[in-house]
């Protein structure tokens, strides 16, 4: 039954409540969902996940920036932080196991602390989404890509390192760190793949070009963990597998049918493939996710067929797969649960792989995928493809099926393989031994045993043996926990975590098989150790002491001679398994041997280290250097005793020889662990009821200890506070005493600095009346000084205006007399012309007066014949009142004529009046009048020449007056004949003269006017104040 967790708003807790048993089926451990509820519920979607370097915990970020971890061993959830928006990329590999990193849509980094849940660093630099981020092995460095860059960062330091530029036309795919080593990959659009030196940053290779005509462009990678092969996809059902030592291309993978496109690849974990990862994960368009042998081209399992996967990650120790769902949920997958074959070797499958020089061949390079076992093709040295097969024959005697491993392995084999070369390829011990041991991987069983938690045994094994390593130390208990859990002795004995260490150190990635090979190490080399329990093995130690006496009798005798007996010489080496006389390199070679010979060899080991470390051991005269010998490194060839093991075991005597006495090799069940009781049980069972009874013992006497402690701890504390008190109280009387005497001296001090002070103020006073003195006499000679000085200045000033007053009056006199003359000799011209209109008119007016005259004659004249001529009474009368009508209304005619002359002089004498009032008014302002210089016109008329002009226009008015009573008739004088000379063309005359009057007048006025006009604007001019500044354009 699948269990399923909804986070809510649940900060954290416990992933389950009851131990998950994931189906073979499914695989699922748990599902995660994160809903939310209220008046909108909704499910919010996960978008990443990243396992930490252990591969026992997860890091998970939703779309609204949520981040979770969940420990898988712990049984824990927690939210670690909130960043408020949807996170594109995450790493929890760091070199610091609490610190990850978050790439945040808004194209930053940020680094968080999974514990104090704060912001460690935040690093900006990208123009476009993080796509990936990729952490170096010693999580000290990390490379963050996108679309158009690749930047390196220390995470030291956090700051950015190198940054990796690129031509627009060509976009990143990705780049990464491979696994042990320093090398940057950097996969680019256009299919072009370079390495790069980590220290230097220096291209080291680029791979060629993939097969010509071929469509597949790279878009997802994968990489094996010891960095030997790349693997390739994209928009295609095929995969390239590239191997970087060469630079070629391995081979092609054709997916199935339904596979049109990869978008993601990732390497499955083995602990026992040595790096060399042979299981590639395969994510479709379809988002099934495949898991595929990419040496035989089998198709393992799949994960995905019924809800589609949207984002996967895999576990580093190959135990989880993260997947995030279509739906936005989280599923965790157990592989053990969906399959038992990838743990498995390959089949015992032999290939010779031969590149040719010539090109990639398509044809020859692909390799199909196929539910079974395909055909394994590889190149050969004619570019044809070999594969053989070594199938058992159907008829096999015992011994041969005793030789016979699984995995198609052969012990007979093996063991020449191994007499050949005296060790087992490093690259493939581990799947060695695993065959070797016929290790059943029981992984319920030790589920189990591990479940029971830390034996009690074990609780404090920090304190005796203090290892640096914490998971190294954790593996350890655990191993050892599991094995007390196992049997009851393994909790009692002192010496199994020496025996164990070595191996838990060998195997610290793998548990299940680190705790099957030390139980399989115990049930077969480790035969009759706990007989005599807790004594050591005398049983056999005596068989070593008797293969040491048969074949070396005069050093047995030196020990014995010095009581070194087998505890001493032999037990040591029992005990720790080699593992503190041998390096690393000489323990795996020599357990290559042991493991692959019957247990006794193990056995003729230690007497092939003893006899082969005669020399410096029949130097040995005291026990201490013995003691030492066999606790530490000798200068010791291991191929020497090895040989010298292999030759004991053929010439020792078959009634001495351990093989006797010791069973031949025993696997572990399969499914549930074997019942371990060979030992004296009612010994350990003593044992572990004393120890028990002392354990519950020393519980209470600790507590009643604690409670003792407590109290005394709570008199001290009392007395400690009472003593307190008391001295406070002390010191609080023996302070207020030196108060009072520190207030008694301060207050004698305060009188005497009083009475100074009184001095100080006196002398002050006096010294203050002295300076104010002293000052006023000063200021008062200040001012004496001020006021001589400022009478002398107002002396030179007045002396200094008068001189300038004469100047200016010289000056002015002189520009009076000038423009006097100026002004005089204006008048006199305005004179002279005034005069000649004078005369003009006068002589106009006298011609007009001639010609009235004589036209008044020639009336009177005709007037006369008139009279003479006609002498008729009546017409005469009728003549002479037409007359005198006519007369009259001439008469009335001047009349007129001469009031609007009058009136017209009255108008002409108040315009000159104002005008000479309006000049008298600016001379009074301004002294005179000034002309413009620039426009070079004449000066305007000076007061005088207005003064004689108003005193003109009277004489002029008189004499026109004259004129006018010249020309009119005497009224004395009035005759008849004056009737016949007044027609029409007197009349004429007349008006015309009066036209050119008022048409003089008229310009007068006009000038007048002007002249006005002008004076106003000089006037205005002189007000108005100069601009210099101006408005640049």
């Amino acid at each position: 039954m699948m269990q399923s967790l909804d986070l809510g708003s649940r900060e954290e807790g416990k992933l389950w409540h009851r131990k998950p048993s994931p189906t073979t089926l499914q695989g699922v451990i748990i599902n995660i969902i994160h809903s939310t509820t209220g008046y909108h519920s909704k499910t919010i979607r996960f978008l990443n996940v990243a396992f930490d370097s252990s591969g026992d915990s997860l890091l998970a970020g939703d779309h609204q920036g949520n981040i979770y971890v969940f420990e898988l061993l712990g049984n824990r959830f927690k939210l670690v932080q909130r960043t408020a928006q949807a996170c594109t990329a995450l790493a929890f590999n760091l070199r610091r196991k609490t610190e990850f990193l978050v790439a945040l849509a808004d194209y930053s980094i940020k680094c968080f602390d999974t514990d104090s849940r704060e912001l460690v660093s935040w690093m900006r630099g990208h123009d476009s989404s993080v796509s990936s981020i990729s952490v170096h092995g010693s999580g000290r460095y990390a490379i963050t890509s996108s679309a158009d860059t690749a930047q390196l960062w220390d995470l030291d330091t956090f700051q950015r390192k190198r940054k990796l530029n690129i031509r627009q036309s060509v976009g990143i795919q990705k780049v990464f760190f491979l696994p042990l080593s320093n090398t940057i990959i950097s996969c680019f659009k256009d299919n072009s793949v370079f390495a790069w030196e980590f220290d230097t940053l220096c291209c080291k290779y680029q791979l060629p070009s993939p097969i010509e005509g071929s469509a597949l462009r790279y878009k997802v990678f994968a990489v094996t963990r010891d960095g030997r092969v790349l693997a390739a996809g994209g928009k295609s059902n095929h995969l390239h597998l590239w191997c970087l030592e060469s630079k070629q291309l391995l081979r092609i993978i054709q997916m199935p049918t339904k596979v049109r496109a990869v978008r993601y690849l990732e390497f499955l974990p083995d602990s026992f493939d040595a790096g060399s990862n042979q299981v590639l994960g395969v994510l479709s368009q379809d988002n099934i996710l495949r898991f595929i042998n990419i040496r035989t081209c089998k198709l393992l399992f799949e994960v995905g067929s019924q809800e589609g996967i949207s984002v996967v990650a895999l576990s580093p120790n190959g135990r989880y797969v993260a997947a995030v769902m279509d739906n936005g949920s989280l599923n965790i997958y157990s592989i053990q649960a969906l399959t038992q074959e990838i743990n498995k070797p390959p089949p015992p499958l032999f290939r010779v792989i031969e590149e040719s020089k010539s090109k990639f061949d398509t044809d020859k390079l692909t390799v199909r995928v196929a539910s079974g076992i395909s055909e394994k093709p590889w190149k050969s040295k004619a570019g044809k493809i070999q594969t053989k097969v070594l199938r058992p024959q159907p008829d096999l005697s015992h011994e041969d099926k005793e030789n016979e491993l699984p995995d198609g392995l052969n012990k007979k084999r093996l063991q020449t393989l191994l007499k050949g070369f005296g060790e087992y390829p490093a690259k493939y011990r581990m799947f060695v031994w695993r065959s070797l041991l016929h290790l059943p991987e029981n992984h319920l069983a030790f589920s189990s045993l591990l479940d029971k938690g830390t034996h009690s045994a074990f609780v404090h094994l920090q304190n005796d043996y203090p290892i640096k390593s914490r998971k190294l130390l954790r593996v350890l208990q655990r191993t050892l926990s599991a094995l007390a859990h196992w049997s009851t002795i393994f909790g009692e004995l002192p010496y199994v975590p020496l025996l164990a260490f070595p191996f838990v150190k060998l195997f610290q990635n793998n548990q299940l098989i680190c705790f099957e090979v030390v139980a399989t190490v115990i049930v077969n080399w480790c035969q009759h150790w706990f007989e005599f329990f807790p004594n050591p093995p005398v049983n056999v130690l005596s068989m070593v002491e008797n293969i040491l006496a048969h074949h070396d009798k005069e050093l047995l005798q030196h020990l014995m001679n010095y009581n070194i007996t087998s505890q001493v010489y032999a037990w040591p080496l029992l005990e720790t398994m080699f593992s503190e006389v041998l390096t690393r390199e000489e323990w795996l070679k020599m357990f290559d041997n042991i493991f692959s010979n019957h247990p006794s060899y193990f056995l003729m080991v230690v007497a092939a280290y003893i006899i082969c470390s005669r020399a410096p051991l029949l130097h040995c005269n005291q026990k201490e250097d013995f003691e030492y010998f066999f606790h530490h490194r000798n200068n010791m060839d291991i191929n020497v005793v090895i040989k010298e093991a292999y030759h004991l075991m053929e010439c020792t005597p078959t009634d001495i020889h351990p093989q006797r006495m010791l069973d031949d090799f025993v696997p572990l069940t399969k499914g549930q662990y074997p019942i371990f009781n060979k030992y004296p049980k009612f010994i350990v069972d003593y044992q572990s009821q004393e120890r028990e009874r002392i354990r519950q013992d020393e519980i209470e006497y600790l507590r009643e200890r604690q409670l003792v402690h407590e109290v005394e701890a709570k008199a001290i504390e009392r007395r400690v506070e009472d003593e307190t008190w008391y001295r406070k109280q002390e010191l609080l009387r023996e302070a207020e005493e030196q108060r009072r005497k520190i207030l008694l001296k301060e207050e004698e001090k305060l009188a005497e600095q009083r009475r100074r002070l009184a001095a100080v103020k006196r002398e002050l006073k006096v010294k203050e009346l002295q300076l104010l003195e002293a000052a006023r006499r000063r200021f008062l000679k200040y001012q004496q000084d001020q006021r001589e000085m400022e009478l002398r200045r107002l002396d030179d000033e007045i002396a200094r205006k008068a001189s300038m007053r004469d100047q200016e009056t010289a000056a002015t006199v002189q520009d009076v007399e000038v423009r006097q003359m100026e002004l005089e000799s204006q008048r006199r011209l305005f004179q002279q012309k005034l005069l000649k209109e004078k005369e003009t008119m006068t002589q106009e007016v006298r011609g007009e007066l001639d010609t009235s005259r004589r036209k008044a004659d020639l009336e009177e004249h005709l007037l006369q014949r008139l009279i003479e001529t006609e002498q008729d009474g009546e017409q005469t009368s009728r003549q002479w009142e037409e007359v005198l009508e006519k007369r009259e209304h001439l008469a009335a005619e001047e009349a007129v004529t001469a009031a609007l002359d009058a009136n017209r002089k009255r108008f002409l004498e108040r315009e000159m009046n104002d005008a000479l009032e309006l000049a008298v008014k600016l001379q009074d302002k301004d002294g005179y009048f000034v002309v413009s210089v620039t426009q070079q016109e004449p000066c305007l008329l000076s007061t005088e020449r207005l003064r004689d002009l108003r005193a003109s226009q009277p004489r002029q008015s008189l004499e026109l007056q004259q004129v006018s009573c010249k020309a009119q008739p005497q009224p004395g004088n009035t005759c008849l004949n004056d009737s016949s000379g007044v027609d029409s063309s007197a009349h004429f005359s007349l008006d015309r003269g009066r036209q050119e009057l008022e048409n003089r007048e008229r310009e007068m006025m006009a000038e007048v006017r002007q002249l006005r006009q002008k004076l106003m604007s000089q006037a205005r001019a002189k007000q108005t104040p100069t601009v210099d500044a101006q408005w640049s354009s």
